[in-house]
């Protein structure tokens, strides 16, 4: 019995070695076919021939049990990026899923098909998405934007008005120094003097928050603009006006705040106006020194999704400011000039 075992046991073993023997090779050239397959459609979608490469990354056959599936998961996902880069969303979507049907857990099929999804979305769609998920933050970031703009349109004028009249003034020293200021200010970039204030004046020992360097790199710079632009005005009153306001025993300083300065207001309204409208657009530049506005805000929300929307809501922001401001000076405009329409 026990030899009967024996030689029975010797049987199978010579059978089994005879069935691996048989079959082994062609399990291994299989798995080199595979491979071999991989590497062909990868080659040619290199070289730019997706057709072909599509065709033969269909004819990776998927895992039989117990079997490694690396190449059947890489042929579908080079598949699946070729159509989704192809517009082919379908096809893309489907191979996603021949993958998740296997591996429900692929991280990198489940993102493409989310992708997918999301190509597939209406524009009007997503935007609007977009605008309910970012613009709280947008919005939050802008009112830092109009804080910069209401503190440097009170700072500025008032240094424009004292410049202007130094710069009028008949004491020539204080004309030419007045004048360098202007000369130094409006002929050198804003991003250039930002720089300078937050990150040149540290090595020589004063050392600025990012609000303060931006509010004085703006005040500073649009001081200068606004001088010009007063003195401007300034200089086309009549000067009768002032030997006449002399004649009644006004001093020189009683007639510029008199007579001089208030016939001025209607003809500055227009072009400080239009400086104030660059200044709003001007403060994307202080994103460069570290201060969180809409400019930054946006940039770095684009930096992480990539969502060109984000930069359109942000545009829109801008727009709706400059249109504000535009609409308030032209009635600001209307009203200081409504006796000389008369």
């Amino acid at each position: 019995m026990e030899v009967a075992r024996y030689k029975l046991g010797v049987a199978l073993a010579t059978l089994s070695f005879l069935v691996l023997t048989l079959f082994a090779p062609c399990v291994i050239a299989a798995q080199a076919d595979r491979y071999e397959i991989l590497a062909e459609a990868t080659r040619l979608a290199n070289e730019g021939d997706f057709a072909g490469a599509l065709e033969l990354f269909h004819q990776v056959p998927a895992p039989g049990e117990n079997e490694d599936g690396g190449v059947f998961v890489r042929s579908r996902m080079e598949a699946a990026k070729i159509y989704f880069s192809m517009d082919r969303y379908p096809e893309s979507a489907r191979m996603c899923g021949e993958i998740l049907a296997i591996y429900p857990d692929n991280l990198e099929a489940q993102n493409l098909l989310r992708q997918v999804k999301a190509a597939q979305t209406p524009r009007w769609v997503r935007f609007l998405k977009d605008l309910k998920t970012y613009l709280p933050t947008l919005l939050k970031a802008s009112g830092m934007t109009l804080v910069l703009v209401v503190i440097t349109m009170i700072v500025s004028p008032v240094m424009g008005l004292f410049i202007a009249l130094g710069r009028i003034s008949r004491i020539r020293s204080l004309s030419s120094l007045f004048w360098c200021y202007i000369w130094i200010f409006r002929g050198t970039p804003l991003l250039l003097q930002l720089f300078f204030i937050y990150y040149g004046l540290p090595p020589m020992g004063l050392t600025l928050e990012p609000f303060t360097a931006a509010v004085l790199g703006l005040g500073l710079n649009y001081s200068a603009y606004l001088a010009e632009i007063i003195r401007g005005a300034i200089e086309s009153i009549d000067p009768g006006q002032m030997e006449a306001a002399k004649s009644i025993g006004m001093t020189y300083w009683q007639a510029m705040r008199k007579i001089i300065v208030p016939q001025t207001y209607k003809r500055l309204v227009p072009p400080v106006g239009n400086e104030f409208i660059a200044l709003i657009k001007d403060t994307a530049l202080v994103s460069t020194i570290a201060m969180v506005e809409l400019m930054r805000a946006a940039d770095q929300i684009f930096n992480a999704t990539f969502n060109i929307f984000i930069l359109v809501q942000a545009a829109i922001i801008y727009l709706v400011f400059t249109s504000i401001f535009t609409v308030s000076f032209k009635k600001l405009e209307d009203r200081l000039g409504v006796y000389e329409n008369r």
